[in-house]
């Protein structure tokens, strides 16, 4: 087939980042920081769901993966029980005693307010047994994209505040405290999908995650082999999901419940009835989504494991237009992200994340990835919106300890 030629503006949109980040570079960095040579680096990975979205907080389904980008931190122990955090990215820095109160409670400004996400797993696992920290943050997974930065920083703070210590916890369980601290002291009413993601993948799979029992399986996800690309549309909409029409969802989802009398909308077997018991059309619209969007992520199991990828693209339409319409947190920008890849051949599309701006992930056949990209920066370009980065999403490896190799030092 003949080249096509691309516009000069492609590349400048593509993000391409490297699978693994330059230790060396956050080590020297580390020790210009703090004036002495970290105890190691640790490094935890951003995620894209590919389908099971605001199920997770109804005792749902989710079907996440991991991807290469993500947060690493260099770290060393610290004898005075203050965690001090600071980050390549951000010019401030703090210092927080670890046996604090609530994070959001004392008011930081808003130049701080990425620190209550290490600070606050400092607070939750000191009752684990351990302690101060000097903390340095590397990223290179967009911030405000909706690819689950705040939980790639926390996973990776815990386990180097672990290693540092000398404190064993299994990964399920630091999952559950890295969510409990984005919850109690970071302030944001999440789900344990993202943590679990970040903390549980492996290269080359999705996992099937049960929010509920919090039991999880590994399920073939190989975009590659079957001739396909994943790639996340960051649409530049930044979102924040610490309250606001988060926060009202997830309350309506917890009022529908409580009226069909069930624990959780996971709990809803008979949707028709379920509707019928609903005066509230809201209510309507949100129960229906949860319990098909459920559906939908058994569906999307199920041809991952026939081997079946290529087909996915309906599942991923459909979910969608349920959160386009039926639970309303989509934005123009997804919208015309999904519209775009569609009409240059892709094979399916939705939103991610809690919605209301962040990213869209879509599905092409490989040879019809640059011409998706293409005509997603050209729909940008004739609204006149900020134009698009592109990441190619490849199912990646868990958290991992970076350096140096081998067993942590043990406790002292």
């Amino acid at each position: 087939m003949e080249a096509r030629a691309r516009p000069a503006h492609h590349d400048r949109r593509r993000v391409d980042v490297p699978a693994l980040p330059v230790t060396g570079a956050l080590e020297a960095a580390f020790a210009d920081a703090f004036g002495r040579a970290p105890e190691g680096v640790w490094r935890a990975p951003g995620r894209v769901n590919l389908i099971g979205e605001h199920t997770d907080y109804n005792d749902g389904l989710v079907l996440p993966f991991a991807i290469s980008q993500g947060i690493s931190v260099a770290g060393a122990r610290r004898d005075d029980g203050v965690v001090e955090v600071r980050s390549r990215q951000a010019a401030t820095a703090v210092s927080a005693p670890v046996g604090g109160g609530t994070v959001v409670s004392e008011g930081w400004p808003a130049d701080r307010a990425w620190a209550a996400y290490p600070v606050g797993v400092a607070r939750v696992l000191r009752e684990r047994g351990t302690g101060g920290a000097s903390l340095l943050i590397d990223s290179d997974l967009p911030r405000g994209a909706g690819l689950a930065s705040s939980a790639a920083l926390e996973c990776a703070t815990a386990l180097a505040l672990c290693d540092l210590h000398g404190v064993r916890i299994d990964r399920p369980e630091l999952a559950r405290l890295a969510q409990r601290a984005e919850n109690e002291q970071a302030g944001t009413p999440c789900g344990p999908m993202d943590q679990a993601v970040s903390l549980l993948c492996e290269a080359g799979r999705a996992l099937l995650l049960d929010c509920r029992s919090g039991l999880s399986s590994r399920v073939p996800l190989d975009p590659a082999a079957a001739g396909l690309a994943l790639i996340v549309v960051d649409t530049r909409a930044a979102h924040a999901l610490t309250g606001g029409e988060y926060g009202r969802r997830r309350a309506e989802c917890e009022e529908a419940a409580a009226l069909l009398g069930v624990p959780a909308l996971r709990d809803v077997t008979d949707l028709p009835a379920a509707l019928g018991a609903l005066r509230d059309p809201v209510l309507r619209r949100r129960v229906q989504h949860v319990v098909t969007e459920n559906h939908r992520v058994e569906a999307a199991v199920g041809l991952l494991r026939a081997g079946a990828a290529a087909e996915l693209g309906a599942m991923l339409n459909a979910s969608h237009l349920s959160l386009r319409d039926q639970f309303e947190v989509s934005w123009p920008e997804a919208d015309a992200a999904v519209d775009a890849a569609l009409r240059a051949g892709a094979r399916g599309g939705r939103m991610i994340g809690g919605g209301f701006g962040g990213s869209v992930l879509v599905l092409a056949p490989a040879g019809r990835a640059d011409r998706v990209r293409d005509a997603v920066a050209a729909a940008y370009d004739r609204r006149g919106w900020a134009s698009p980065r592109f990441i190619d999403a490849v199912p990646s490896g868990g958290a991992d300890r970076l350096s140096p190799p081998g067993p942590p030092p043990a406790r002292p």
